[in-house]
């Protein structure tokens, strides 16, 4: 798909991810909506799009687990700059640690990293259908094809996301709409350390997990691999290409793999 011209919705665009996919969106020429749970973080972002691109962004803060949050979000960007090209699910929380998480927090995780994104394609798709175009952006993890260590329900919520972006793929992808799913390791992000007690062993062997497994990349570096990607019409989105080769090894035997990541498990500090 092209980017320029093109208008795209971002949701966890408070900063991070989001709002690096969103600098890049606008830096090629599309009109983006950018969301977030937090008004002032998406507004912010909204105005620094704006200061790169005078009428390029514009924010509003929703929930986007909730269906009317982002039918809010399609309603605005169709009044302000024309039908969706592109909406990049984005938005996601980290899940607790081991299996005192309550089912109170699993729904919350459930509901924004997975059921978030059958939402926004209930929305969506039929009106891409009628168009025959259109481009769903899926942020999972490499927790989506490997695991995470620590938390269940990130690890849970991850394979789901994944399996859903396939799905979408393999049912609508003769229709013209387009799928990718991006799956990095760590990045310099507020999720990666800013919710994790440190304090507790499992926790900080969690970050630790992630941050000793392979670079830490910054947010512009992971929106250039999805821009890349967009443009390619590339399914998988992999900014840490060692996630492939790990993915490969599980896939290949997946008894060794498990054993190895129980011997990773117990290394851990």
């Amino acid at each position: 798909m092209k980017v320029s011209g093109a208008v795209a919705v971002v949701t966890g665009a408070g900063g991070g991810i989001g709002a690096a996919l969103g600098r890049r969106l606008v830096e090629n020429g599309a009109r983006v909506v950018v969301a977030d749970l937090h008004a002032d973080k998406v507004e912010s972002t909204a105005h620094e799009l704006c200061d790169l691109v005078p009428g390029s962004a514009v924010g509003l803060a929703v929930d986007v687990s909730e269906t009317d949050g982002i039918r809010a979000l399609v309603d605005l960007a169709e009044r302000r700059f024309g039908p969706v090209d592109v909406y990049a699910a984005n938005a996601g929380i980290g899940g607790g640690i081991g299996l005192e998480t309550d089912d109170d927090s699993w729904q919350r995780i459930i509901d924004v990293n997975v059921l978030a994104h059958v939402r926004a394609a209930r929305l969506l798709v039929p009106t891409w259908l009628e168009r025959g175009r259109g481009q769903f952006v899926t942020t999972a993890s490499a927790a989506g094809l490997l695991t995470q260590i620590g938390s269940p329900s990130y690890s849970v919520t991850k394979h789901a996301a994944v399996a859903f972006a396939e799905w979408l793929a393999i049912t609508y992808g003769d229709q013209g709409i387009l799928v990718s799913c991006l799956c990095p390791m760590g990045v310099n992000t507020d999720m990666l350390t800013g919710g994790a007690d440190l304090d507790d062993p499992v926790a900080r062997r969690a970050v630790q997990a992630v941050t000793d497994a392979g670079g830490v990349l910054e947010p512009l570096e992971v929106a250039d691999a999805v821009m890349a990607a967009i443009e390619s019409e590339t399914f998988l989105v992999l900014p840490h290409p060692e996630v492939l080769t790990f993915w490969r090894r599980k896939s290949a035997d997946y008894d060794r793999w498990l054993s190895s990541m129980r011997r990773y498990q117990a290394s851990l500090s």
